[in-house]
């Protein structure tokens, strides 16, 4: 709501800066997953955007896809997926994040959940084998870190040498990226440390390694990327901290009392409601 600042900024440079922040850990899933991570994260950009443009020519509202948005929820959708994901399932994802999540809300600004986030929680639902089939690129399915707590090796955690989704094994590429948008002023602090922090806390309280709890699974893609979402979460500092403890309170929760290894997707969906 108004009163607005304006700004030379807009969303597109924003935008940008959030997919060069994307970069090194999309690098990442390669050197790890090969060539079929390119793959599926591209067939999800392109599925974004292409939804987003037939969208809004349909209902004969303003173009937006030249904005980027579409094209940041399609990279961080594709780091949600294994890359053994068939096509069609990551097209199906793509749609239901840009037409039902976004779009049928009022595009941009107007969606109350993160679309990436909401998307791979309806894939969950529906391809419950292919969404937690993580192989590595051999072949060979392997446990993710999440189901051995305690039997990891950070280092091969902190790199990025062990089975998950495509953009969310690579720790250093996370945090690089999110030290970019922290120094380009795209995010604050608030949301991604409050939200590992007390992860890490409530996990240290339950007995686990900290470290390694923050390591393991999408925790760090989620604080980083996707639970500073502009739209999906509090515009005030305290609010962010209180968003981001929620977060990672109930991350804690589902993982250890959940029926599911992973709790950061439905964290930040229950706290972005």
């Amino acid at each position: 709501p108004a009163p607005h600042f304006r700004r030379k900024r807009n969303t597109r440079s924003i935008m940008l800066d959030v997919i060069i922040a994307l970069m090194p850990a999309l690098v990442a899933s390669v050197i790890f997953f090969g060539f079929r991570a390119l793959l599926v994260v591209g067939v999800c950009v392109l599925t974004c955007v292409l939804c987003e443009f037939v969208f809004e020519k349909i209902c004969k509202r303003h173009v937006t896809v030249g904005d980027l948005s579409a094209v940041v929820t399609g990279i961080l959708l594709g780091f949600n997926l294994p890359y053994t994901i068939p096509i069609w399932q990551a097209i199906f994802g793509s749609v239901v994040a840009i037409i039902v999540v976004k779009q049928i809300f009022g595009g941009i600004g107007k969606n109350f959940a993160n679309p990436a986030i909401t998307a791979r929680i309806v894939m969950m639902v529906s391809f419950a084998s292919t969404m937690t089939s993580f192989n590595k690129i051999d072949g060979v399915s392997t446990a993710t870190p999440l189901t051995e707590l305690g039997n990891n090796d950070i280092l091969d955690l902190f790199l990025g040498n062990h089975s998950g989704s495509l953009g969310e094994t690579c720790a250093l590429a996370l945090i690089l990226g999110g030290i970019y948008l922290i120094c380009r002023r795209i995010i604050t602090w608030h949301i991604p440390v409050s939200f590992i922090c007390s992860a890490a806390l409530f996990g240290a309280i339950a007995g686990h390694n900290p470290i390694e709890y923050i390591l393991c699974g999408g925790l760090l893609l989620g604080a980083i990327f996707m639970a500073t979402d502009y739209s999906t979460s509090p515009p005030t500092s305290w609010g962010k901290i209180i968003f981001g403890i929620g977060c990672g309170a109930l991350t804690f929760l589902i993982r250890q009392f959940g029926g599911y290894n992973e709790g950061v997707s439905f964290a930040i969906l229950i706290m972005n409601i």
